[in-house]
């Protein structure tokens, strides 16, 4: 049974309240006291006649004005209240005292613990949580929140630590643990690589394309043949291949790379063959090439469609043992290593308007990725996002910054024609020139990009059912073309055949069409 002492505040009034439960032996489980002038009563038990007199003899106490029955204690109420809002938190929180024992949970950290929150309570957060020595932290006893990556069960997540700072009797503060609160979307650690270092598990994603892709990657690095990655511009090829290089058995060895747009044609074939002695007089004495260098490790070509048709029979005749000659050379140099090659959009593409050799790619195509564009990945911008904004603050030495959630929607609306590379660039410079804490949609400066109508506007009284089909896929077509630019892309979209797909876009004059 609980009682709720309405009164008006003096001194000792407490003490009449205990007096009389002294005098006639009651059993006080709890008592509260509001500074508003209310005091309330826990009883484990209480009988009928007992809680009649008690009553009586309580409001005859001065400065009483009235006793009522309740139905709990204002912090059991709390309690409840307090417990029924962590419970629903979608994201893992956890409290630990000084020492670093785990005091309060919710459901959902548990449940990435695969344990009962009973049977979590007591234990070090040391003992549960990967990726960061916490307790080393709590030693510190900080004044600062920390921002940070850590591991909670098979998930990574960005997590905001709190300190927790009570005053003590005298009214001095006291360090008295802090609150860990998983603040992001986790980052799943791939299946099969628990390394969390691995090179695998630095690539951000909750796309369950880019996750499948992942699981290939990590395959394919083990396989010493070619690799082509296919994607738009930004979309991370580099990134993947050099998690390729270093999750293979390759690794202790060099990763070159050589951007084969960037170059004129004589000068990509002497960056790649090398050269005799006395060939060029600013170099008499000759130079290695990128793929003598990097013999036993891995080159990268970026932009391989570029290349040359002259060049392009060079690396074809390479590839078929691993021999070439440098320039002004005629011995032949044998070098053993790990070709990946980068590609803007569809490679084939290059292959079907003739400025790419068809035997050359198939020699290339062995292993194949092809990256999604991000407005593919919506999930994952908002991941990216908190990535980015984390580790621009920490290179700007600047407070944490918050993402609005307008900012959020902004950022997951855009089409994003830059991929990744677009969004890390853009937030670094919001950041750059913020001035706040928070990071709001007019910080971000983004250039327009053409409204693409929710609806198609089709008019369906006039002509044929046929007529009212055609004018339907061409604007269909019309609207997806500049965001899937090849035929190839549009037809994976669209579960047609690529050859379907070619004959549609000529037919409505969509998109330049190459020569075969």
């Amino acid at each position: 049974m609980r009682l709720e002492i309405i009164c008006n505040d003096r001194l000792g009034l407490c003490q009449d309240v205990l007096g009389i439960l002294r005098e006639n032996e009651i059993d006080l489980k709890g008592i509260e006291v509001d500074p508003v002038g209310k005091i309330f009563l826990n009883f484990p038990s209480l009988e009928f006649a007992e809680f009649q007199l008690l009553m009586s003899k309580i409001r005859r106490i001065p400065n009483v004005q009235d006793v009522k029955t309740i139905s709990y204690m204002p912090t059991e109420r709390e309690h409840y209240e307090f417990n029924l809002l962590l419970s629903t938190l979608p994201n893992p929180v956890i409290s630990v005292d000084s020492k670093g024992r785990v005091d309060v949970i919710n459901s959902a950290a548990a449940a990435l613990l695969d344990a009962d929150k009973a049977e979590l309570k007591g234990l070090q957060i040391n003992d549960l949580v990967g990726g960061l020595n916490i307790q080393r932290w709590l030693d510190r006893q900080p004044e600062e929140t920390k921002t940070d990556y850590l591991q909670l069960g098979s998930a990574n997540y960005r997590a905001n630590i709190l300190p927790i700072w009570v005053n003590d009797a005298e009214g001095e503060p006291s360090f008295a643990g802090a609150v860990i609160h998983c603040q992001s979307e986790p980052v799943p650690i791939q299946p099969g690589n628990s390394d969390a270092n691995s090179p695998f598990t630095q690539l951000l994603t909750q796309h369950a394309g880019i996750k499948r892709l992942l699981k290939d990657a990590e395959r394919m690095a083990q396989l010493d043949v070619p690799l082509l990655i296919e994607g738009e511009t930004g979309v991370g090829k580099e990134l993947f291949a050099r998690a390729c290089h270093q999750a293979g058995n390759r690794s202790q060895n060099l990763f070159l790379a050589v951007n084969c747009g960037a170059l004129p044609d004589n000068v990509a074939e002497s960056e790649l063959f090398g050269y005799g002695s006395d060939v060029f007089s600013h170099h008499p004495q000759g130079k290695k090439g990128i793929f003598e260098q990097a013999n036993g490790g891995t080159v990268l070509l970026d932009s391989v469609g570029d290349m040359s048709q002259e060049l392009q029979a060079k690396l074809l005749r390479f590839l078929e043992d691993g021999r070439f000659r440098r320039i002004g050379e005629e011995q032949m140099v044998k070098v053993d290593v790990r070709l990946v090659c980068l590609a803007r959009g569809d490679l084939f593409e290059r292959v079907e308007a003739g400025s790419f050799r068809e035997d050359l790619y198939y020699r290339l195509n062995v292993l194949s990725l092809q990256l999604p564009p991000l407005r593919e990945r919506k999930g994952d911008v908002a991941l990216l996002a908190d990535h980015f904004v984390y580790k621009f603050c920490q290179q700007l030495q600047r407070a944490p910054v918050r993402i609005a959630p307008a900012t959020r929607e902004y950022l997951n609306q855009y089409s994003w024609p830059g991929n990744v590379r677009q969004l890390e660039n853009t937030l670094f410079r919001s950041l750059s020139m913020l001035e706040k804490s928070v990071l709001e949609p007019s910080d971000i400066h983004l250039p327009e990009m053409p409204a693409m109508p929710d609806q198609l506007n089709i008019d369906l009284d006039e002509g044929s059912l046929e007529d009212a089909v055609k004018r339907f896929e061409s604007t269909l077509l019309r609207r997806l073309y500049p965001s899937y630019p090849s035929t190839r892309l549009l037809a994976r979209k669209l579960g047609l055949s690529h050859t379907a797909i070619a004959n549609k876009l000529r037919d409505y004059g969509i998109g330049k069409q190459r020569r075969r």
